[in-house]
């Protein structure tokens, strides 16, 4: 059985999964994604056997009423997928934006997985009204149904009566954990919203999210962060502060594909942080992380 991901997105970790999940303790109660997205580090967590128990959080409410689908009732999302994929031929631009208007109209999750697997560059984008307003991808008629079976039985196998499916603020999920659990977060990146041309569903302020992660440090919960990273010698978004004694590790995310274009022989490096909490419990010491870290940059070259 391959690793499945049925829901295509724009920075998911599905890639440097195996990366993320080196840093997991070996026993916890739950992992919990506040920022769930695509669920690439819940899906697989389950399949490497490195929890049992999940809980998966967006403000996305129509994205979480599809995981609830795919998780629950994959049936029912499998047969409506194949339905309206096969309906695009001979007329493929039109029936996608038919398709966004409906979903816009009903927010049916059949309609979001289509839009999903068909937009340009797998990247979720909405308007200042609410919106899915992403064009599709003209090259391509989206993901093949039996592929997306696959995907779609293969999560619910790992998933189904496993996870809890909430869609609140994210502060809100935070507050339930207790240090016996895992808590891995991927937010928006910084740039993007109000200030970036774009809008995610939901934005995140920089000092509250900061405040938050104070919280769960005094609350001695553990954590992984993926927050920034670097091309080249250019960085992305703003420093986190010091205060919050995190431990930074940066793993090598491939060539950059702008650099690439440009002829330049750049690697992109996305920074994981690891909370205090959560290096007292792996038990990993300043050597460790120096080989970990090697370990990454010697793969880019």
């Amino acid at each position: 059985m391959k690793l499945p991901h049925p829901i295509p997105y724009q920075g998911s970790k599905r890639n440097l999964a195996d990366n993320i999940l080196r840093y997991f303790p070996v026993t916890f109660d739950r992992l919990i994604e506040p920022f769930a997205g695509s669920a690439a580090i819940t899906i697989a967590s389950a399949f490497y056997f490195k929890a049992n128990h999940f809980i998966i959080n967006d403000i996305n409410k129509p994205l979480m009423s599809l995981w609830d689908s795919i998780i629950n009732t994959p049936q029912y999302i499998v047969k409506q997928y194949h339905d309206i994929w096969h309906g695009q031929h001979g007329n493929e631009e039109e029936y996608y934006y038919e398709i966004r208007n409906k979903f816009n109209e009903t927010q049916q999750v059949e309609y979001l997985l289509f839009l999903l697997a068909k937009c340009v560059k797998a990247a979720v984008r909405y308007n200042s009204q609410g919106n899915f307003n992403q064009s599709p991808d003209k090259r391509r008629l989206g993901r093949n149904p039996q592929m997306m079976r696959d995907d779609i039985l293969g999560v619910s196998r790992l998933l189904k009566g496993k996870t809890k499916i909430l869609s609140v603020d994210y502060s809100l999920v935070l507050n339930d954990a207790t240090p016996n659990d895992l808590i891995y977060m991927d937010p928006p990146y910084q740039g993007t919203g109000q200030n970036g041309g774009f809008n995610y569903a939901g934005n995140i302020g920089f000092d509250d999210f900061v405040i938050s992660l104070h919280e769960l440090n005094q609350r001695e919960i553990p954590y992984i962060l993926s927050f920034d990273g670097r091309t080249g010698d250019k960085t992305f978004g703003n420093p986190l502060p010091d205060k919050l004694n995190l431990t930074k590790i940066e793993i090598n995310a491939g060539r950059s594909t702008q650099a690439t274009l440009l002829n330049r022989r750049e690697y992109t490096y996305e920074a994981v942080y690891l909370s205090s909490a959560l290096v007292k419990r792996i038990d990993i010491d300043k050597m460790t992380l120096k080989q970990h870290l090697q370990y990454d940059l010697f793969a880019s070259s």
